[in-house]
Order: C-alpha cells, then sequence, then structure tokens
C-alpha cells in the first residue's frame, strides 16, 4: 500500500509512480490465478530458438561462462576449486543447501519454495502484494526463504556440470527449475514479493542456461519455459521497479537484472527497453549513491561490496556487447573499491560496518561475507590497477568465470603493489578516519566512524554506532562491529544495529537512536568532523555528535582519537552536560581471550598478540566484563547472517554530574605476556584528565580544549 503520511512530501513525480505501481497490483489481483500465460510455441520453433540461443549467446556474454577452456584453465591454476564445487554441487542434489550463516538446510522433497526450516514457517500463496515479508510469525524469515528462491545454487551446478561432463547436474537442474515454476504461478506468493529477489533468481537462471547450453537436459521445451519466465520476470521487475520503496541496491540490483534479461534474450519483445532502462538506471544511481570519496551512501560495507560486483558485472557486459558506458560510472566504482582498500583490516577482510545479510550479486565461488578478494581480482584486470590485483591475492576464480583468458593475461600483467597513496586517510562525505601505521599484513589499523547514521532516506542498513571505533594490531582484528544478527527476530534485530553492542560511548542505558521499525529509525542523528590531521608520526581526528541532545539534560559527546605511530592510540570521550547521568564506555571485542587484570587494564590476545587497554578518569569507574549476557543482551557477534556466538565487551560506567572525561589507552603488544606500563594521569584543576605520562621513558600526553600532543626528551608531536 502506498504510505499515506509521506504523501505531503511526495512530488507529482512520485505520486504518479506509486499510484501507477498500486494499479498494476490491483490489476495482477484481479486476474484469475495472477499469471500472464503465453501461448505455447511449437516444438520446430522451441527447437530453433536454443539452437539459435546456443549459438548467439557467446560474444553477448561473460568470457569465461561461454569459452570452451575455461574448465581446464580453472583445473590448471586452481586444482582444489574443483573438490569444493563437487561437494556443493552433491549437496545441491542430495537437497541440502548452505545459506547464508546456515549449513545443510532441507526444504523438503519435493521443494517446498515457500518454506522457511529455521521457524517452520510456510507463507501463504497468495497474490504477492497481499504478503508482509517483514512478518515473520505468518510466513518466517523470508531472507531465508529467498536466499533458497535466488537460485545462485544452481550457478555452482552449472559449474560443476562444465568441469565434469556429469548429466546427473543438468537433470537436477531440470527437475529443481520444472518443480519451481510449477509451484510458484507469475505474481503468487513470497517470491514474487520482492523485485530485487526476482532479479537475482533472474540472473542465475541466465547463469545456469548458458553454463547447461550443450546439456541434453536443457530440452528445447524447457528451455522456451525458462526464457518464457525469464520475460515474466523482466516485466515484474520493469513494473515494480523499487524507485520509491528502496531506491538503494534493491533499485541497482532491479536494473541490473533488467540488463542481462534484454542483453541475453534480445527476441523478448521488451529487450531493448530493459537494456536502455537498466543501463541508465545505474548510471543516475552511481551519482546518487556512491558519494565523491567512494562511501556507498547506506553506510555498509557489504552494500557497499555489493554495489561494486553490480557495477563490475555491468562494465563486462556492456563491453562485451559494444554498449557505451559513461566514464563516471567507472571512476565512482574504483572511489568505492579506493574505500574498501582502505578500510580492509590488515588480513585482508572488510570491517562488517553497518548491515551485512552475507548474500551476494552472484557467488561464483563459496567466500566469508568479509572477503573482498574476488571484487578486487577482476577489478584489478578491468581497470589495471596493481593495488587491486594486490588486494586480491593472486588469480581468483572469479576473474576467469567473468573475464576469461583475456581477463587473466590482463591480471598477470600487472605487478601487484600496495597503494601509492599514504596508509592513513580521511573519507570526509561518508564519513570515516582510517589510521594505519603501514599497508602490511602484521600492521596496526583503527576504523573511526564520524559519518551519518546510515542513508538519507530512513537510515534501513545503519547502526546506531557514531564515534565508534574498530581497531587491529599486529594484523590481529581485536574490536570489531556486532554483526547484523537476524531481520527476523525483533528484539536481536534492534540490539545489534543499538549503540549498546558497539564501541562508544552510551548515555543513561539509552541507543544512540531509537529503531522505527526493522529498517528504519525515528530519529537520525549524525556526527561532525571537526578535525583531522595526518602525518608521517601521528594521525588525529576530532568528532562530536548530537544523538543524546534529546534527553532532558541535552548531553554532547566528543571524541577525539589520537594515533602516535607505530606504537599506540589515545581516545578522549568528553560528555558535556549540566546534570548528573550516567556514562557507559563500551568495547566490542571479536573472538579473542580478554582478561580484567591487573585491574583497571584489559588484556585480549589472540594469535600470539595483544592489546591493551587502560581508561582514565577523574573518578573511580566500574568494569564490568559480559560475554553472550542474554538480560540485558550484550557481549554478541554475528559474523554471518542468522549466527550470533558469544564475544567478550568490556563496559566502563560511571554515575556523575557532567561534564566527564574519559581518556583512553590502547597500546598493541608483540608479546600477550608483558606486563602494562606504568601510566599515570595528568589531572587538572577539577580533577578532569589533561594527559597521560608514561612513567619508564617520561613520555607525556597532553591533552588541551583544541588539541592534543606527545611530547618526551626528544619529539613533540602536536595535533
Amino acid at each position: 500500500m502506498m504510505n499515506l503520511r509521506r504523501l505531503p512530501h511526495m512530488n507529482v513525480t512520485e505520486v504518479a509512480g506509486r499510484t501507477r505501481q498500486e494499479v498494476s497490483k490491483w490489476w495482477d489481483r484481479m486476474a484469475a490465478d495472477g499469471a500472464r500465460r503465453r501461448p505455447a510455441g511449437s516444438a520446430l520453433e522451441s527447437r530453433w530458438q536454443l539452437d539459435r540461443f546456443r549459438e548467439a549467446v557467446p560474444p553477448r556474454f561473460f568470457a569465461g561462462a561461454v569459452e570452451e577452456g575455461t574448465p581446464a584453465l580453472l583445473a590448471e591454476r586452481m586444482p582444489d576449486l574443483l573438490r569444493g564445487v563437487i561437494v556443493r554441487a552433491e549437496q545441491a542434489l542430495d537437497g541440502h543447501f548452505d545459506l547464508l550463516g546456515y549449513r545443510g538446510l532441507s526444504f523438503g522433497d519435493p521443494v517446498d519454495w515457500r518454506f522457511d526450516p529455521i521457524s517452520q514457517r510456510r507463507s501463504a500463496l497468495v497474490h504477492w502484494s497481499r504478503l508482509d515479508p517483514l512478518d515473520s510469525a505468518s510466513g518466517g524469515d523470508s531472507k531465508v526463504v529467498w536466499e533458497l528462491n535466488r537460485h545462485q545454487w544452481l550457478v555452482e551446478l552449472g559449474q560443476a556440470y562444465r568441469m565434469t561432463g556429469d548429466e546427473r547436474y543438468g537433470k537436477a537442474l531440470a527437475a529443481y527449475v520444472t518443480g519451481w515454476l510449477e509451484a510458484n504461478p507469475v505474481g503468487a506468493g513470497i517470491n514474487w514479493a520482492s523485485s530485487l529477489e526476482v532479479a537475482f533468481r533472474l540472473m542465475a537462471w541466465c547463469w545456469a542456461l548458458v553454463l547447461f547450453r550443450r546439456s541434453p537436459a536443457v530440452t528445447p521445451e524447457l528451455f522456451a519455459r525458462v526464457s518464457a519466465s525469464i520475460g515474466d520476470h523482466a516485466a515484474h521487475i520493469e513494473r515494480y521497479l523499487s524507485t520509491y520503496f528502496s531506491p538503494n541496491t534493491h533499485l541497482t540490483g532491479e536494473a541490473l537484472g533488467l540488463f542481462y534479461a534484454g542483453t541475453l534474450f534480445p527476441e523478448l519483445s521488451g529487450a531493448s527497453r530493459w537494456r536502455e532502462r537498466g543501463a541508465r538506471i545505474l548510471v543516475e544511481e552511481s551519482k546518487r549513491q556512491i558519494q565523491p570519496d567512494g562511501v556507498y551512501f547506506e553506510q555498509s560495507t557489504c552494500y557497499q561490496r555489493y554495489t561494486v560486483e553490480i557495477g563490475l558485472h555491468l562494465l563486462i557486459l556492456c563491453a562485451r556487447n559494444g554498449v557505451p558506458v559513461p566514464a563516471v560510472l567507472g571512476e565512482r566504482l574504483q572511489a568505492m573499491l579506493d574505500f574498501l582498500l582502505a578500510v580492509r583490516f590488515p588480513g585482508g577482510e572488510a570491517p562488517a560496518i553497518g548491515d551485512s545479510d552475507g548474500g551476494w550479486l552472484l557467488p561464483l565461488t563459496r567466500r566469508a561475507p568479509s572477503d573482498l578478494r574476488g571484487v578486487f581480482g577482476t577489478a584489478a584486470a578491468l581497470f589495471g590497477r596493481p593495488d587491486y590485483a594486490w588486494a586480491a591475492g593472486g588469480v581468483v576464480p572469479e576473474l576467469i568465470w567473468l573475464l576469461g583468458r583475456t581477463g587473466l593475461a590482463a591480471f598477470e600483467s600487472l605487478s601487484p603493489a600496495p597503494p601509492a597513496a599514504g596508509p592513513s586517510r580521511l573519507f570526509a562525505d561518508g564519513g570515516y578516519a582510517v589510521m594505519r601505521d603501514g599497508w602490511g599484513e602484521d600492521g596496526h589499523h583503527l576504523v573511526f566512524d564520524v559519518g551519518p547514521l546510515g542513508c538519507p532516506s530512513n537510515g534501513g542498513h545503519g547502526h546506531a554506532d557514531l564515534l565508534s571505533i574498530q581497531c587491529a594490531a599486529f594484523g590481529e582484528t581485536f574490536l570489531v562491529d556486532p554483526g547484523t544478527g537476524t531481520y527476523a527476530d525483533q528484539a536481536w534485530r534492534s540490539f545489534f544495529r543499538s549503540s549498546a553492542a558497539h564501541s562508544t560511548v552510551m548515555v543513561d542505558g539509552h541507543s544512540q537512536a531509537v529503531p522505527g521499525g526493522p529498517f528504519a529509525w525515528r530519529q537520525r542523528p549524525r556526527a561532525r568532523l571537526n578535525r583531522w590531521l595526518s602525518t608521517a608520526s601521528f594521525d588525529f581526528a576530532d568528532a562530536e555528535h548530537d544523538a543524546y541532545g534529546r534527553l532532558p539534560d541535552p548531553v554532547r559527546h566528543r571524541r577525539r582519537v589520537l594515533f602516535v605511530k607505530p606504537r599506540y592510540w589515545v581516545l578522549v570521550d568528553d560528555l558535556e552536560g549540566t546534570e548528573e547521568h550516567r556514562v557507559e564506555l563500551r568495547f566490542q571485542f571479536g573472538p579473542v581471550d580478554v582478561t580484567l587484570e591487573p585491574r583497571p587494564w584489559a588484556r585480549a590476545t589472540s594469535a600470539g598478540r595483544a592489546l591493551l587497554l587502560r581508561p582514565f578518569a577523574g573518578a573511580p569507574l566500574q568494569e564490568r566484563f559480559s560475554e553472550g549476557r542474554e538480560e540485558p543482551k550484550e557481549g554478541w557477534i554475528s559474523p554471518e547472517y542468522g549466527q550470533r556466538h558469544p564475544a567478550p565487551m568490556i563496559v566502563y560506567s560511571i554515575t556523575t554530574p557532567l561534564p566527564l572525561r574519559i581518556v583512553t589507552l590502547l597500546l598493541p603488544s608483540a608479546d600477550p605476556a608483558t606486563p602494562p606500563p606504568a601510566v599515570r594521569p595528568l589531572l587538572g584543576e577539577r580533577g578532569g584528565v589533561t594527559g597521560l605520562v608514561f612513567e619508564a621513558t617520561d613520555e607525556t600526553i597532553s591533552i588541551g580544549p583544541d588539541r592534543m600532543w606527545q611530547h618526551s626528551s626528544s619529539s613533540d608531536r602536536r595535533s
């Protein structure tokens, strides 16, 4: 239904667009079965269509998918790859699927395409517009159901077929797709309720048809049914584009689906329009959704990676089909990749900023949600970037499947090297300060969130993580974003995106923002960067936010971070107000060992490395260690969608009249058993901390109202 509360804020174009979609829904519901059926063609016509497809598709589609030598090339360059492909293909033959964070899910035999095995719930087979995908009580977790119905695992069956020639995989394809078509009439059920999910399935079917195009299992009759359904999919996407509903990766993924259909099936009646409209939307949205510094506007590294994948697929298909693309798209994609390159941890994984649903545009190989090597490898060959080749860590399967031998040659012509630019960088538009001491795998690295809460429209995939930090030392990740948990459980959904789950400051037990639903916020606070300096010897960032301005006694939180390279960080948290408040300084660790000894020092250890942590304040702080606490929820991380694991959290708290300053030292240690150094605070006239002194070296950190500086007998580093 159209959101009438938003009506006063809509322009004429939006009102007209939404009205057209509502009329289309009504018209579809009036049809006898919701389907738009085509008369079946003759057997001779179907044979001719399949033969033409087999011969015409190679120049239109991705080089690696159509080149006959791809299986041998993969076997030669990546002999272990075949084993994993076969294991997953056999699993699919057995009717079990690894989806998101779940392993070995069974949806019944035959597959029940509307069933969620986690909740044991099934959605109704009614017109899609009568369903609420967010109502988990009636239909379970639509995210799990949709992940199955994306049919991306059919691509794995196709890869296994190309690499083995085993016709069992072709027969499985035919059985699964036929079963799906019978059980999911056009417009009926949950699997038509998201145009993005329809687009994902369309693209997976395109890949499956290409990979299985020589299989006897792809009969003329099956090909005719699938290609006709692809036309239905594209028509549905075009009719219900997420132009106003979710103008983010939903809209760009749908646009790519239109381009796929129009490119691979030019004989379909809407093909030329789909190609033109899909490409136009993607170019236009690249200007709106990708900020000038390359940060994706939803403040999510997962959806940033999605957007890069979408753009890469479009560029490759356009090049294969002689379709010109404005230079701005390639420039924006490289800016996005530059951000991912800067923000990635020393070990190569992406920090989990904002929501992460764990999905991929097209998983041509199985990767952890934070693994960026596939996109970097493809982008390295496409853009000729040695730094992307360095980040890829070598030839990746995606490169060969997408770009074939030519792409492989382009990649191998590069001399991989870390970026020439300095390792520390500010992304002012997106709101992230990255502090690192170099590009090595054993480096120190900190990400400081100084930007908005999610995208401008509703902040749906953003978290209440203003002024939070994530941190790695000696290449080991210590302080992390907690992840997403699930979209289907309201309590856990609210927890994982709350301030309580992040390494920031909470006031009076309140999150920085209150959810207005699973993908909205009642308030939209944002951080503001006051100052950024980066030199060879130090990095400094100064930022604040007004999220607690909504309290009866408004509170302002200001956080300053000083990185004295390459040795330690100092956090300065200033809370300004006039009355008494409870202040909590929170640190969420990843899967590492954490101890509170000797107090108030905390020691986190991982792989023979350590991060020592100690806060200083003018009054005693109470420390609390939590790991997997249920009431209230505290000390949890979610490395994959649908999964949660206990992980250490330390909370330092105090109830006191404001203003208050807490100064925290984060000290990497190469020896996990090294005793904490002797450090004492310098106190001002009113008892506030004005600096730290390392007693063994007489090194001092001084904290002024607007600057900080480190000085000793041999240096004076000012910020």
